[in-house]
């Protein structure tokens, strides 16, 4: 016997039992198989306390004058926001400007403009001119370089200069920005540039001028903030154990 149900009632019903509607995080979509790794990984370095502290944490981000902020919604309970069914995945790839910038404990590394496509050559020649001089002005000794799995990070030229240039590397799993910090002060940054943009800023008329905003919001980041953030990987590390490998809160 088939029974007609009205969408009020199934909502009620619903939160009668606990769920309530969310926007989707947004987290990469991990595979079976990046995601065994991801667990691995911090399996292997879940006794690290002061190892993160040498760390020279990198990434890219890209960042837009005008983003889109619309959101997935889901039904799901109070303590289900990370659950693997109520995530919205994403993947990278947008236009705008696009920045590389790196960090260690409470030293902000630079920001840097890049243009066009960032292949090989030209992340070689990005991390000859403003990497390496980053580098030799580190306090830390046995400092190790954070990079991801991008193509132009891991080809064998790129892994070739590396080694020419003595940089040891921290080998990386997929699909991992959780596990980066460098993510969170890519946030702060998306936060404080939109405020100006709020305010009208008159200056953001071009890619150079916004990327002159951007540049000057990521020097107003305080050591405070990185060596938070830093502070934080072991709990990273523990929260992606916990999750069996699967995408965290960070």
């Amino acid at each position: 016997m088939e029974i007609s149900v009205s969408n009020r009632t199934i909502q009620r019903t619903l939160h009668n039992i606990g769920y309530s509607g969310h926007a989707a995080k947004k987290k990469p979509l991990v595979s079976e198989k990046n995601r065994k790794k991801r667990f691995e990984w911090c399996r292997m370095r879940r006794n690290w306390n002061s190892e993160w502290n040498k760390i020279v944490w990198s990434d890219e981000s890209r960042f837009e004058l005008f983003n889109n902020d619309s959101q997935n919604w889901v039904w799901r309970k109070k303590d289900e926001k990370y659950r693997v069914d109520c995530l919205k995945p994403t993947v990278k790839g947008s236009i705008g400007i696009m920045v590389w910038g790196c960090f260690c404990n409470n030293r902000l590394g630079p920001l840097v403009l890049v243009e066009g496509t960032l292949n090989s050559e030209r992340y070689i020649e990005l991390l000859q001119e403003y990497l390496l001089p980053f580098l030799n002005d580190l306090v830390i000794e046995d400092h190790i370089f954070q990079d991801d799995n991008a193509p132009c990070h891991a080809s064998a030229r790129t892994k070739s200069w590396k080694e020419d240039n003595s940089i040891e590397i921290l080998p990386w799993p997929a699909q991992s920005p959780d596990l980066n910090p460098i993510e969170n002060l890519w946030n702060i940054l998306e936060k404080s540039i939109r405020k100006r943009i709020k305010k009208y800023d008159s200056t953001l008329t071009n890619k150079n001028n916004f990327f002159t905003a951007l540049e000057e919001e990521w020097y107003k980041i305080e050591e405070d903030q990185l060596t938070k953030l830093v502070s934080s990987m072991p709990n990273r590390i523990n929260a992606v154990i916990k999750s069996k490998g699967y995408p965290t809160k960070y």
